[in-house]
């Protein structure tokens, strides 16, 4: 299913004071909306698009907790990508609070007026966190999983040497659809590696065979990560949009500290959290958790590591299900 356009044809400020002339939010919605049907808005992570249903399947979809009977569900493609919302190899810098502020006037295009369920995971969650602070009136009630409240130095570091990656590919920056790609399949490359952890290749990348001395399971799997990200996303928003990563720092204008800003949300919070995560570790959602006044942590196993907030819909579900039920 293609996306919906949303054409604003007024001038947009970024945070960084530059305005656009203009702006185009893609966005997929779920069931129909009526006054009084809840609401469930997803904010999407890095490199997904405004399909939730398809990426977030088991979580969001039918037969799934976050259905169309039970809400009108909402995704929005966040600007800087490359799935239909303004995209440009002119774009300058653009912060998590851009995107939050682009939601909003898409919400506000659909008249939408309050929210019951924000979700988001990794930097979906960036954004509803910081969607939860710019609208405490709109938000009711918020799900986080594998994320944090400022990004953090290690994942930072990171996204340096992804874009270094990208870079140091000599077609970076021509004028052509793929330029940049073997920059961007390195960059696919060390981001894989955050995503999981040792143990998980250990256990499915191991070879078998010990007489093996090239064309190794694991090379080959980093390979084919990096390929099948190059054939459908484009180096210049993967670049731009672990700049906007970097910037993620809900205390940011608003006096600098983490656990005052993290206290003045009051919106009811489900936080979950992934053992085995080396890129938002626990140690993020407990700091989140200890200074939300009205938030829950859950800590789940999963081998997974960050992208388990994508494959354990199931465990997710009973989580979110029962604390759902416990607000009732």
């Amino acid at each position: 299913m293609d996306p919906v356009i949303y054409k604003y044809h007024q001038p947009f400020t970024l945070e960084s004071g530059i305005s656009l002339p203009k702006l185009k939010i893609a966005y997929h919605f779920y069931g129909e909306y009526t006054p009084g049907k809840k609401v469930a808005w997803v904010c999407h992570a890095l490199t997904a698009n405004s399909d939730v249903a398809d990426w977030w399947k088991g979580l969001v979809g039918e037969g799934s907790i976050i259905n169309s009977n039970d809400y009108f569900i909402v995704c929005a493609n966040i600007i800087g990508s490359c799935y239909g919302s303004t995209q440009t190899d002119q774009f300058p810098m653009i912060t998590i609070r851009d995107m939050v502020k682009a939601n909003i006037l898409l919400r506000q295009h659909l008249g939408i007026e309050s929210i019951d369920l924000l979700l988001g995971g990794s930097m979906g969650g960036y954004q509803a966190l910081e969607w939860a602070i710019m609208e405490p009136t709109v938000i009711q009630k918020m799900f986080l999983i594998a994320t944090t409240a400022a990004e953090s130095a290690w994942a930072i570091a990171i996204h340096t040497a992804q874009r270094l990656a990208i870079e140091a590919d000599l077609t970076w920056k021509e004028t052509k659809p793929n330029a940049g790609a073997k920059g961007l399949k390195a960059a696919r490359a060390i981001g894989i590696l955050t995503y999981r952890n040792y143990d998980i290749f250990k256990e499915k990348q191991t070879d078998a065979d010990a007489e093996k001395i090239d064309d190794l399971k694991a090379a080959s799997y980093i390979n084919y990560q990096g390929d099948k990200l190059v054939n459908r996303f484009n180096a210049y928003s993967y670049w731009l949009l672990t700049k906007s990563m970097d910037s993620h720092h809900i205390a940011r204008g608003r006096g600098g500290d983490l656990k005052a800003t993290l206290s003045s949300i009051q919106t009811p919070t489900l936080i979950i959290g992934i053992n085995s995560d080396i890129l938002c570790p626990l140690t993020e959602q407990k700091f989140m958790e200890a200074h939300m006044p009205n938030a829950s942590l859950v800590a789940i196993d999963s081998m997974y590591g960050h992208d388990g907030f994508i494959i354990e819909t199931a465990q997710i579900t009973t989580h979110l299900k029962a604390w759902l039920t416990s607000l009732i």
